[in-house]
């Protein structure tokens, strides 16, 4: 660990919002009813200072696993670490052969896989795997340093490979909005290849009006309730608006498509995907 990250000061991931600068938008409450989901979704416009959020008490004040959002802190770690080079660098298959949770075969997963590769399929084995190489101690100091996941009780690594995975960890959706602000602001406690790596696997769609950055989270509560996330940001005529969306649903839930349908239906319907913001 660089000598300089001894020096930091913990680096709280919780953005400043009060009652003066956010607007409470009950009118996508429409998008979770429709989905049959219970949820909340923020965002915020830096140029402005503002923002935008529906159901602000469970934004604020309740906190769930991260699931694969924690990719984006992992491959921080993992980088600044050395455990992994740079996301070109291939972690090879361990021959388990895995499934998803509805009985196909993960035969994303279950492959040679990038960094970039694994990020983009959410591989759960080869992120596990760089977890086991960046270890308990090293992690634990890093989630410290950024205050990660510190909110209501400080995040306290249990089992190295599945902590983020298993409910021992749990992050609001306050939080998760400071961490992708941090990192396209070059914020966060790492160099700044590191921070723009992470930024590139988080790069998922663009045309000539926008272009859209997220990592999704899908996890199950200790009630067994279906947890989804999306984190990330979108950007518009050169303008950042990073942005959070967080619910729960049955076990069962079709989790891919009512991921995409609530964010793109909560983005569009606050004026973007025009090039107009």
């Amino acid at each position: 660990m660089k000598v300089w990250h001894l020096l930091l000061v913990s680096s709280v991931l919780i953005v400043s919002c009060s009652p003066n600068n956010v607007t409470i938008d009950n009118s996508l409450q429409q998008l979770f009813d429709n989905n049959k989901v219970t949820g909340t979704f923020g965002i915020y416009d830096n140029g402005q200072g503002q923002f935008t959020i529906y159901n602000l008490k469970r934004f604020k004040d309740s906190a769930y696993l991260p699931a694969s959002t924690f990719k984006i802190v992992n491959s921080l770690i993992g980088l600044e670490t050395g455990r992994v080079s740079d996301e070109k660098m291939v972690i090879k298959w361990d021959g388990v052969v895995r499934k998803f949770p509805g009985g196909d075969s993960a035969k994303s997963w279950n492959r040679d896989l990038t960094m970039s590769q694994a990020f983009e399929y959410s591989a759960v084995p080869y992120y596990q795997e760089v977890a086991r190489r960046i270890g308990k101690d090293t992690m634990q100091r890093y989630l410290d340093t950024m205050g990660y996941a510190a909110r209501y009780n400080k995040a306290v690594i249990k089992t190295i490979d599945t902590f983020w995975l298993d409910n021992s960890i749990k992050i609001t959706a306050d939080e998760q909005l400071g961490l992708v602000k941090k990192l396209y602001f070059d914020q966060l406690p790492f160099q700044k290849r590191t921070q723009r790596i992470v930024r590139q696997l988080m790069f998922r769609e663009s045309n000539a009006n926008y272009r859209l950055s997220y990592k999704t989270g899908w996890g199950n509560s200790e009630n067994g309730n279906a947890i989804g996330w999306v984190v990330g940001w979108i950007e518009e005529n050169n303008h950042p608006y990073p942005f959070v969306l967080n619910f729960e649903g049955p076990a069962n839930m079709d989790m891919i498509n009512v991921r995409l349908n609530i964010l793109k239906g909560a983005l569009k319907q606050l004026g973007f995907f025009e090039g107009k913001k």
